[in-house]
């Protein structure tokens, strides 16, 4: 919740266009108790928008229980020259992002992005229930601008080998502002490898949302015709070792200036 944001500008037509992005931490090589900030969205939410820069509205706590939100201008092209990183063959972008230091973070580890062997680890599979972050046509939860927590079972087989999957679908009620949000677990005593783990939690990023899934459907009529999306209930979703991909195509944390 602390990580995830909303990210706007102005599309072509000079109207507003957002997605949900979110933050984590890349750790310097060597130095795990250090990161550098990474910005993680869909590629079509920062191809959308038009201009060198976009708003992130980030947030500060005020006191113990209030928070205010804080936006901030983000370079994302120079002269007309996206900044970030597209993955060759996935609907990612990233790139680093420097944070105010009024604003603090919880620094997430790209190591919690899952790849293969996580999942094969913890057995994951169809049914699997997953939680995601986002802003439905642009709503927040609150004033402060945090995301809107929605949840839905992993809908489609197989998963892996995810170099050639490449998403999946998750069975929960997309809309346009949902793009670029993180879809992950968070799972309480779960069972695999035939044991059941009493007291630990199974916690890592599974992808982020890249789409509504939709089916053309032709209505006839008796002087024409059209075709029409049809709304099926399910998102797409990138998987994370996509998202790590990308991340590792970045310069290291190390080689660039503080």
């Amino acid at each position: 919740m602390e990580s995830t944001f909303r990210i706007e500008g102005a599309n072509v037509q000079n109207q507003l266009t957002m997605g949900t992005a979110f933050v984590m931490g890349r750790p310097y090589p060597n130095e795990t108790s250090k990161a550098r900030y990474v910005l993680i969205t869909a590629a079509h939410v920062l191809e959308e928008m038009q201009g060198d820069m976009a708003t992130i509205n980030l947030r500060r706590k005020v006191d113990d229980t209030n928070w205010a939100r804080l936006p901030l201008q983000v370079q994302i092209r120079d002269k007309g020259r996206p900044l970030w990183t597209k993955h060759p063959s996935a609907d990612v972008a990233v790139m680093y992002i420097r944070i105010p230091a009024t604003v603090s973070i919880p620094l997430l580890s790209t190591d919690l992005l899952a790849d293969d062997k996580m999942l094969s680890h913890f057995e994951v599979h169809p049914g699997d229930m997953l939680q995601c972050l986002g802003y439905p046509l642009g709503m927040e939860a609150n004033a402060a601008g945090f995301p809107i927590l929605r949840s839905g079972r992993i809908a489609s087989y197989p998963l892996m080998p995810t170099d050639s999957t490449r998403t999946f679908l998750l069975d929960f009620n997309v809309f346009k502002g949902n793009s670029g949000g993180p879809v992950y677990m968070v799972e309480a005593n779960r069972m695999y490898g035939h044991t059941f783990y009493v007291g630990q939690t199974v916690t890592f990023i599974a992808g982020l949302v890249s789409q509504e899934a939709t089916m053309p459907q032709q209505f006839v009529g008796p002087y024409s015709s059209e075709m029409r999306q049809i709304q099926l209930g399910l998102a797409m979703v990138v998987h994370a070792s996509l998202i790590k991909q990308a991340i590792y195509m970045l310069p290291s944390p190390d080689t660039l200036p503080n």
